[in-house]
C-alpha cells in the first residue's frame, strides 16, 4: 500500500466541526450528501477529507492526540496565519520552518492538527 485515498476525522458535535472547517479554515463543501458525514474539498478541489460522527463510543476519550493533517497552500503562509489569528482560531505556535516549508498549526474543536504548508 502506497497511497492514502481517503480521510475523516470522527468528531463529537458535526455541525460545531462543519462551521469551524467553513468559516474558520476556508474549506468547501464537496457537495456529497450524507447525514453522518461532511466531505470537503480545499484549494479549488485538490484535496478532500472528511468529519463523519463518531464510528465507536468517543465518551471519555481524547481525540486528535497523535493526528496531523496536511494541506498544502498557495500564497504566503504569513498571510494565512494573519487570517486564522484574526478568526481566532488556535495556532499551535508561530510559522515553523521545516525540510519540507514554513507551515503553520491550527487545533480543530476535537483537538485535530491542521497543518497547512507553504513548500519550498
Amino acid at each position: 500500500m502506497r497511497k492514502l485515498e481517503f480521510a475523516s476525522l470522527q468528531v463529537r458535535d458535526l455541525e460545531v466541526s462543519k462551521e469551524f472547517y467553513i468559516k474558520k479554515l476556508g474549506f468547501e463543501e464537496a457537495g456529497i450528501p450524507n447525514p453522518q458525514a461532511c466531505v470537503f474539498r480545499y484549494n479549488k478541489g485538490e484535496a478532500s477529507f472528511a468529519i463523519r460522527t463518531p464510528i465507536g463510543n468517543l465518551e471519555g476519550k481524547e481525540l486528535g492526540i497523535g493526528a496531523s493533517l496536511w494541506f498544502a497552500i498557495d500564497g504566503e503562509i504569513e498571510h494565512l496565519q494573519a487570517q486564522l489569528s484574526a478568526k481566532n482560531v488556535t495556532l499551535l505556535g508561530p510559522v515553523q520552518v521545516t525540510p519540507f516549508g514554513k507551515i503553520i498549526i491550527a487545533k480543530d474543536p476535537d483537538g485535530y492538527n491542521i497543518t497547512f504548508l507553504q513548500a519550498n
